[in-house]
């Protein structure tokens, strides 16, 4: 089954869905393994994976692309990808939509921010007029090859232009062809609720549940009664990530050695597993390549290997 019709099943469901945010292949594989049904993609993820930088519009489609492609073939699970502005005016955005969509995603979202855009949680944002930004909407409806894949219009205007602004400009993206409406950074539970019941029925709802954001933090349950059907944590994989390699580093720079932090690493067996290993020998042996694996190098004593 093509994952952008699984995601339009998903969003035609009962079911709240939670897509955790990741930031390169790996974090994906972590991700599905661990029973999520849909990836999402953080464009201030890849940013600061890809490029070590933040998140000020300074990554480009082609690099989005090629994380995109890598996390596709990494997971079956739909893929959801952060494509920041569509990267240009609405003859952009159809490229941007046929190169996300050949990469294999599910579905992107596009904002109405100015380029360079930054991060929604950022102050200082700007926005297009809501006429352009609807055209791009139309543009990325129009350029889909695959009628399944998911087109997400994302506002930025609550901080810029206020919170009825940012509801009309819904609405005009929505008669745009939006298949799902994301309104970031809404700062009160007012504005939440506000959003929810403005189109509560009407479209997908996506909301941002970013730990160091500006949204009030609510489970994940709680947003699907409110009306909210796609809840994304784009922050939490990789703020995990950051803080236990710091502590990691900070033990062996101050003692030399690792094992006061063995627990706070998985071994290298699970490794293997996170990375595919089982998947490949058995592909090995259903294709007959087995022979060029190592003598004696097995899943079981890879723990051993790796210290070599």
């Amino acid at each position: 089954m093509r994952t952008a019709h699984t995601l339009r099943e998903l969003l035609r469901g009962n079911e709240v869905v939670v897509a955790p945010g990741a930031y390169d292949a790996l974090s994906a594989r972590v991700i599905e393994r661990t029973g999520f049904p849909v990836v999402y993609l953080t464009g201030a993820g890849i940013t600061g994976a890809f490029l070590g930088t933040t998140d000020l519009g300074l990554i480009t489609m082609t690099e989005l692309v090629q994380v995109a492609h890598n996390v596709a073939l990494a997971v079956s699970v739909p893929v959801i990808c952060d494509a920041d502005t569509g990267f240009g005016n609405a003859l952009n955005v159809r490229r941007t939509v046929r190169e996300f969509e050949r990469a294999g995603v599910a579905g992107i979202h596009i904002e109405d921010q100015v380029w360079p855009k930054r991060c929604g949680h950022f102050e200082g944002k700007g926005v297009i007029a809501a006429d352009e930004m609807a055209q791009k909407v139309r543009a990325a409806v129009e350029a889909r090859e695959d009628a399944d894949f998911v087109v997400i219009a994302r506002s930025d205007a609550i901080a810029v232009e206020g919170f009825d602004a940012a509801l009309a400009r819904g609405e005009a993206y929505l008669a745009a062809g939006a298949d799902v409406l994301f309104f970031d950074a809404p700062r009160t539970m007012e504005q939440v609720e506000g959003i929810a019941a403005r189109f509560r029925g009407r479209v997908p709802l996506l909301i941002n549940m970013a730990e160091t954001g500006k949204t009030p933090r609510l489970p994940a349950d709680a947003l699907g009664k409110l009306g909210y059907k796609l809840v994304i944590y784009p922050a939490t994989a990789r703020l995990a990530a950051v803080k236990a390699v710091t502590e990691v580093m900070q033990v062996l720079k101050a003692t030399g050695a690792t094992e006061s932090a063995r627990d706070r690493m998985i071994s290298f067996t699970e490794w293997t597993e996170v990375t595919g290993l089982p998947e490949a020998r058995a592909l090995e042996e259903r294709y007959g390549t087995s022979a060029t694996r190592l003598p004696g190098f097995t899943a079981d004593n890879a723990d051993a290997a790796s210290s070599r």
